[in-house]
């Protein structure tokens, strides 16, 4: 039957019920339903005959499917008959609901598995939704993004439980990247929830609670209550009684198998930071309400708050104790902790539940909150004039009237900060001891003390300023740089203990960690400056995939991919995934952002204006 013949009945109504659906079909290029089960050699047989038998049939089979110039024949690569669209008057139409096409579809798909008639056939302009826009580059590594994230996720007892830190499948030895380290799924958990997807985090949480509570030592010597584990591996060990039964149990490392055997600081903060963004992103509060989750929270609470010591209200830590987690010479108090500790101080004070008990625990977070913004916000900042007031420092001062409390040397300025300093900017500096001060830049640190508002917001944005000045050291050809600049020479022998993996501009000492992405992110969005962080993104975006999401680069501007990263990274993938879902919509980062609330500025304020004796509350105490 000649096509325009068809039209013409079709149109007019005297084409019989099913021709109209018939013809279609003969002219899908051989697609047909293969049902298991049913001989359609005959039917294939009498199709594939009027299927070829004319050119121009084959040719105005488009017409024939889509009356009147529709452009809407074909659904996709399914290429499903889509006669619901078309200006038929028979009531095949109506009589094709949706279940109907479901299953041409996947009667289609079942045929094409299968090798049968038109599984090879070539692709047809026919085929193309015409019109239908064609995927950026940065969309295709976004979906990459996603099917490596979800192909590292990790199951216990066949429920995700977190990912594993690289997925190189290429790699001869997986070293302990394919445990799930806590601070490596922070990235990870907030991309499933800024996705929806609120499971995997749930159980990543309750499940790294139970670790909490075991009890691990180093030669004989257990760690404090509270501590979380570093990591967990899933091991599935044979049942006790039953050679061929099996069970899962997670094995956590506490640090003692870590290289320089040093217990994590940093996995219990950022655990009570997902916590509350797990909180904020699913509305289920009931998670943070347990008891058990309560006790945890307590727990870690008192572990960071308990006397020591130190005069001081940072936390003090050893090398190697957070991100950077090799010999560093970040001992002390690093930046990077203070804003973590000051983040999740924060959290705390929003989920804790109002119980008589937690009083004095209460009282005392308070206590440390307002004491802890002070002194980073006082003592840490540097810029131009914090620059100049140093470099005419007195020493040896004493009372509590000195200006140089700390007892810093003007000396101590390195040659490369004059440089550095912008005329607008500034930041927060690594870290502060008794006469040292390390000028360092350390990218964590600073900016989540944006995000968490230790930083205040003249100081946040003094911060985003010098980024942006300093953008070829801090960026270059890859986001995000650890810190800047990298130990050389003598000083990289004396303070990494000549690390043959932390020389200079490589790892920790300097080299760039495109996991930063979403770090930077929460930042600019937080500040109203997301152009920053868009700007990065499309950097990471020109080589990130073609390089396989590498841990980290090397070298002044990030031109190399680590000399011992590994591939396809966890937090590499999730990192870019959360700061392309920030700025695709910028109103969820309020949910991982921590907002400085009027009692903690009056307190600021207060400390600020009283006497250094009056600041420091020493009562006379008599002895019987």
């Amino acid at each position: 039957m000649a096509t325009s013949e068809v039209v013409r009945q079709v149109m007019s109504g005297e084409l019989p019920r099913m021709a109209c659906f018939d013809i279609c079909l003969s002219n899908m290029n051989g697609v047909v339903s293969v049902k298991p089960g049913v001989d359609n050699g005959r039917k294939i047989s009498s199709l594939s005959a009027q299927v070829h038998k004319s050119s121009r049939v084959l040719r105005d089979r488009r017409r024939i499917c889509a009356l009147q110039g529709r452009n809407d024949v074909f659904h996709g690569k399914d290429r499903v008959c889509r006669l619901d669209s078309m200006s038929c008057k028979c009531q095949q139409a109506e009589s094709l609901t949706s279940p109907d096409i479901d299953e041409f579809k996947v009667d289609q798909q079942q045929n094409q598995e299968v090798g049968g008639f038109g599984s090879n056939t070539k692709p047809t302009a026919a085929r193309k939704k015409k019109g239908s826009p064609r995927k950026s580059k940065a969309d295709l590594i976004e979906e990459e993004a996603w099917t490596l994230l979800k192909n590292s996720m990790v199951y216990y007892c066949n429920n995700p439980v977190g990912t594993i830190a690289a997925n190189d499948p290429s790699s001869p030895s997986t070293l302990n990247y394919d445990q799930v380290f806590i601070r490596d799924f922070i990235p990870s958990g907030i991309a499933f929830l800024l996705k929806g997807e609120y499971d995997i985090v749930r159980n990543f949480i309750l499940h790294t609670l139970q670790l909490q509570s075991w009890e691990k030592t180093m030669d004989c010597y257990s760690p404090g209550q509270g501590l979380m584990p570093a990591s967990f591996k899933v091991r599935t060990v044979p049942l006790d009684g039953d050679e061929f039964a099996t069970e899962d149990v997670l094995d956590p490392d506490f640090g003692e198998a870590a290289i320089g055997r040093v217990a994590p600081v940093d996995s219990g903060l950022w655990w009570i930071i997902l916590l509350r963004a797990y909180g904020k992103c699913s509305r289920d509060l009931s998670v943070q309400e347990r008891v058990d989750v309560q006790t945890g929270i307590k727990m870690i609470l008192k572990l960071c708050l308990a006397d020591g010591f130190d005069m001081f209200p940072t936390l003090l830590v050893t090398d190697g104790s957070c991100m950077i987690d090799r010999r560093m010479g970040i001992h002390g108090h690093p930046l990077e902790i203070q804003a973590l500790f000051y983040s999740a101080l924060l959290c705390v004070r929003e989920m804790l539940a109002p119980e008589e008990a937690s009083a004095d625990l209460v009282r005392a977070l308070n206590n440390r909150l307002v004491a802890l913004s002070f002194h980073i916000r006082e003592y840490y900042w540097i810029d131009m004039r914090k620059l100049n007031e140093i470099y005419r420092y007195k020493t040896e001062e004493y009372s509590y009237d000195a200006v140089n409390k700390f007892n810093i040397y003007p000396d101590q300025i390195p040659s490369w900060l004059v440089g550095f300093m912008p005329s607008t900017g500034g930041y927060l500096i690594g870290n502060l001891q008794p006469a040292h001060m390390d000028f360092r830049f350390f990218s964590l640190g600073n900016l989540w003390s944006i995000v968490s508002s230790l930083a205040t917001d003249l100081q946040s944005h003094a911060i985003l300023d010098l980024i942006d000045a300093k953008w070829d050291e801090l960026v270059a050809d890859m986001p995000f740089k650890i810190c800047y600049p990298a130990l050389e020479g003598q000083e990289w022998q004396i303070i990494t203990g000549s690390d043959p993996k932390n020389t200079p501009w490589s790892y920790h000492n300097g080299g760039s960690w495109p996991t930063l992405l979403w770090q930077l992110t929460v930042a600019c969005i937080k500040l109203n400056r997301p152009e920053i962080a868009a700007k990065a993104v499309e950097i990471a975006e020109k080589r990130i995939s073609i390089d396989k999401w590498p841990e980290y680069y090397d070298t002044k501007r990030a031109r190399f991919i680590g000399k011992q990263a590994q591939l396809y990274q966890t937090w590499s993938v999730a990192g870019y995934l959360v700061a392309k879902l920030l700025l695709a919509n910028p109103s969820a980062a309020k949910n991982l952002v921590n907002e400085e609330d009027s009692e903690l500025i009056n307190a600021f304020s207060c400390m600020i204006s009283a006497s250094p004796r009056r600041k420091r509350g020493w009562k006379k105490q008599i002895l019987v």
